[in-house]
């Protein structure tokens, strides 16, 4: 088989994060979700321009996952990345995430996920900690669910959304 000098893996991961951008530009001009849709993002705290706080920094020092749902604020999208203010118990925090950053999109309404291949630095691994903006009630119960911390992965795994999508 030839070399593939077009690239075809990188043009298509960028078409597919086009899909978030547009998506994410729409519920910037309305400010809303429309339906029941809402967003899951894991992103690699330490890509190249992500500016988090330096409490979510330590504390999720190589990715997390955000939910978008029901209060953000100031979403702004421009080509290459998108900021917002989500509240992290109770402290209202702004996120700027670079597109390139995020290893997946999960929209858990209608079972829509998108998973992207992010280089992580030799010899790393990544921490899975997920974090949301808003309590993701547990099945069956009115609690809400903690959230996933010191999940151990390994270098190029993909992270699974799997405990947030719907039991049927």
């Amino acid at each position: 088989m030839g070399q593939d000098h077009i690239r075809y893996d990188i043009l298509a991961q960028d078409a597919l994060r086009g899909v978030i951008r547009k998506v994410l530009t729409e519920v910037g001009t309305t400010g809303r979700l429309p339906g029941d849709h809402h967003f899951f993002i894991t992103f690699l705290t330490g890509a190249a321009g992500v500016r988090i706080s330096q409490h979510l920094k330590s504390k999720y020092p190589e990715q997390m996952t955000i939910v978008i749902q029901h209060q953000f604020w100031d979403l702004k999208v421009t080509e290459s990345q998108f900021e917002i203010g989500l509240s992290f118990s109770d402290v209202p925090e702004k996120l700027v995430i670079p597109f390139n950053a995020i290893r997946g999109f999960y929209d858990p309404s209608v079972n829509f996920e998108l998973e992207f291949d992010v280089p992580l630095a030799e010899d790393e691994e990544v921490t899975s900690g997920e974090i949301t903006a808003y309590p993701v009630p547990a099945e069956g119960s009115e609690e809400p669910a903690a959230a996933k911390d010191g999940e151990e992965k390994k270098p190029g795994s993909v992270v699974s959304l799997d405990a947030f999508r719907k039991k049927q």
